[in-house]
């Protein structure tokens, strides 16, 4: 049996949360392992900032498990001792998808470390099964590797990806275009999905659209885009740009596509950091949003400012993107929303 065959499907991430989880970054993982302690501040203030909105639970390797509980005392925080290798739970943590009934049940990915870039990996595969376990929640084992990251819908039959992610080699080489479109709508339960083709310059996980573009509401996509030609990705967001302009949802409408000027590039040695203000987050009643400081002050306030005239209703509540972008990526990319049942 699939998600589709009891009519579940994966909800738009701004609908009510019961909760949120995230994982506890692991030093030995990262990207930048001599930014543990700066990391974890990091981690410290984006945890505390979601819990200001909604409760959480933190997946915690069992040897930190007390120093972290420490650093929570008094928020709506809780812990679940599981061993992990990266704090990505948006990518190896399980989807939640729920029926007309409100009734939930969780999505097993396969997960292979972005395309086998960091090794080990099997400590995170078994983390979605885990969680629902946690959770009590019903399992559905999808047969191919996908991360959270790489798709985004607007609860109404529309998902937004990209080709280089979905379709790339070092994730499903085994199967079509047309079978992994499948598969995705069998357990998704979408009906229709619109293909950006790449994913901003220099992003490790192959062009996770959670950095490029993502609903605001049906009909409504945010996207960041590049002004400069001199910029790589000038190229790469006027094409998504015109891919947006020409596309329909599964409602048949034409989108309305909102832009956020992208933050100045920023090198962390020979690494082109991928900034992105399109990896916020939803919480109930807000939006977590990463910003940057220094050159990008100005491109902060911009983005502010449009994504509080877009979500007139909801708290913009910032935090420090440079201190979270260290261990490889930022704010959605370390969440995973558990939607309210009934």
């Amino acid at each position: 049996m699939k998600p589709i065959d009891l009519q579940y499907k994966m909800p738009a991430e701004w609908t009510a949360h019961e909760r949120t989880l995230l994982s506890w970054p692991v030093q030995d993982s990262m990207v930048y392992p001599d930014d543990y302690e700066n990391v974890c501040k990091g981690y410290q203030e984006l945890v505390s900032a979601i819990a200001e909105f909604e409760p959480v639970t933190l997946v915690v390797n069992p040897d930190d498990l007390e120093k972290v509980q420490a650093l929570f005392q008094g928020q709506t925080v809780d812990f679940l001792p599981l061993e992990h290798n990266d704090a990505w739970l948006r990518d190896n943590g399980p989807t939640i998808v729920v029926n007309e009934a409100g009734e939930r049940a969780g999505i097993n990915w396969g997960f292979n470390a972005w395309g086998g870039k960091y090794e080990p990996w099997d400590l995170d595969d078994a983390v979605a099964p885990a969680v629902l376990k946690h959770l009590g929640l019903r399992q559905f084992d999808a047969p191919l590797v996908l991360e959270g990251g790489s798709i985004h819908v607007d609860g109404e039959g529309t998902m937004l990806t990209t080709e280089e992610c979905l379709l790339n080699t070092n994730r499903n080489p085994q199967l079509s275009r047309e079978q992994i479109e499948q598969h995705v709508k069998d357990f998704t339960n979408v009906e229709q999905i619109i293909w950006l083709n790449r994913g901003l310059a220099g992003d490790e996980t192959d062009g996770h659209v959670d950095n490029v573009a993502c609903f605001a509401a049906p009909g409504k996509v945010i996207l960041q885009v590049c002004n400069d030609p001199a910029d790589d990705n000038y190229e790469i967001t006027q094409e998504n740009l015109r891919i947006l302009a020409d596309a329909t949802d599964a409602r048949g409408r034409k989108l309305e596509v909102i832009q956020i000027e992208q933050p100045p590039l920023v090198m962390y040695g020979e690494q082109r950091l991928t900034l992105s203000y399109l990896n916020f987050y939803f919480v109930n009643g807000g939006i977590i949003l990463p910003v940057f400081g220094g050159t990008a002050e100005q491109a902060d306030r911009n983005a502010i400012e449009v994504l509080q005239q877009t979500f007139p209703d909801r708290k913009i509540r910032t935090i420090d993107g440079m201190a979270v972008i260290r261990e490889g990526g930022n704010v959605h990319c370390t969440t995973q929303q558990i939607p309210a049942g009934k």
